[in-house]
């Protein structure tokens, strides 16, 4: 039983869900969301930190400022009361309110951007208003988690040597990308160490991150408007983009199996599934996908049908299970 004095000291990094008999396919679901901050980001918000007060940049009395659009703000403000320093978190309207309420219980300062800017959507209106923090105020410290390498590097040290630890003979890793840290990090480990493993990057439709044009997303966590500056094409052997309507429909799935998880570990199923539908007859592959988060922050959104009705599609086709898709929703899809 472990005995900690610090929340960010405890992260369960070894439960896998075994997937074969909710989807019929033989995939592991890495559970990333077993912390005190509920998602995989205390990973990158920890390196981060502890990075940053390593070298200086980060001092008593400072306060670290940082565009999140959830997680990566619950998991910093969770240290940041931890170590002392103050915390202001830069989001947007698509936060969810309990990821909110719960970086404020922790102390920390939200301020909600609710206009997107010209180029580069609500995240370029996040980082502007970042900036302009930080040039009003030397005391505040901006982690970057865009460029930092550090947030990667949480990754390679833990997160991908687990994987590899857990399934030595692994043919393929589902990772989301958000601000691509655990996809680069993961990446970058399994080809240095040498593994024919192949990583598989899920992202969502109307992201920008590979290229694609942007467009309407409603769900916080993976996607970008700004193509992360940390991201390094050449380590990713294929992309997979999923509809936001498909993500909901794989949390619902998951959910009534028992498993509540996030709108990001939905996306990544969803991708996961559809890729070895098309790649691994017969189940030849040993596949695993990282599940970013857990799903109580989503219950007024994914797991609202109001919410979702009014999102995505008036049939509420989302209840059906894995039926093809209705006629309603392919439309939605097309022209997302």
């Amino acid at each position: 039983m472990p005995i900690i004095s610090a929340p960010q000291e405890y992260n369960e990094e070894s439960l896998y869900v075994d997937l074969r008999t909710a989807f019929g396919r033989s995939l592991y679901l890495k559970c990333e969301g077993f912390n005190f901050s509920g998602s995989v980001k205390l990973k990158a918000a920890a390196e981060m930190i502890s990075s940053a007060e390593r070298r200086g940049v980060l001092r008593p009395g400072a306060t670290l400022v940082e565009s999140s659009s959830g997680n990566l703000g619950v998991a910093l403000s969770m240290i940041a009361a931890d170590r002392g320093y103050g915390f202001v978190c830069v989001t947007d309207a698509r936060c969810n309110d309990a990821t909110r309420h719960m970086m404020e219980a922790f102390g920390a300062q939200v301020h909600v951007i609710t206009e997107p800017a010209a180029d580069g959507g609500f995240l370029g209106a996040r980082i502007s208003h970042v900036r302009a923090l930080c040039a009003a105020d030397s005391r505040f410290v901006w982690l970057n988690q865009y460029r930092n390498p550090d947030n990667w590097m949480a990754h390679y040290l833990h997160t991908a040597p687990s994987v590899a630890a857990q399934f030595p003979d692994l043919d393929v890793l589902f990772v989301g990308a958000g601000t691509t840290g655990t996809l680069m990090g993961c990446a970058r480990y399994f080809r240095d160490s040498g593994r024919t493993t192949r990583i598989v990057a899920v992202d969502v439709i109307g992201s920008v991150t590979f290229g694609c044009a942007p467009g309407r997303r409603l769900i916080p966590g993976l996607g970008t408007s700004v193509r992360p500056a940390i991201l390094d094409e050449s380590f990713v052997d294929e992309v997979v983009h999923v509809s936001e309507p498909d993500a909901v429909r794989r949390c619902r799935e998951l959910a009534a199996r028992g498993f509540l998880f996030g709108g990001s570990t939905g996306t990544v199923l969803s991708g996961a599934l559809s890729w070895l539908a098309g790649n691994a007859p017969g189940d030849s592959l040993t596949a695993v996908a990282i599940a970013p988060d857990l799903g109580e922050r989503y219950l007024e959104t994914v797991y609202n049908d109001e919410w979702v009705d009014e999102a995505y599609w008036p049939e509420a086709a989302y209840r059906e299970g894995p039926a093809p898709l209705p006629e309603p929703l392919s439309e939605l899809n097309a022209t997302y």
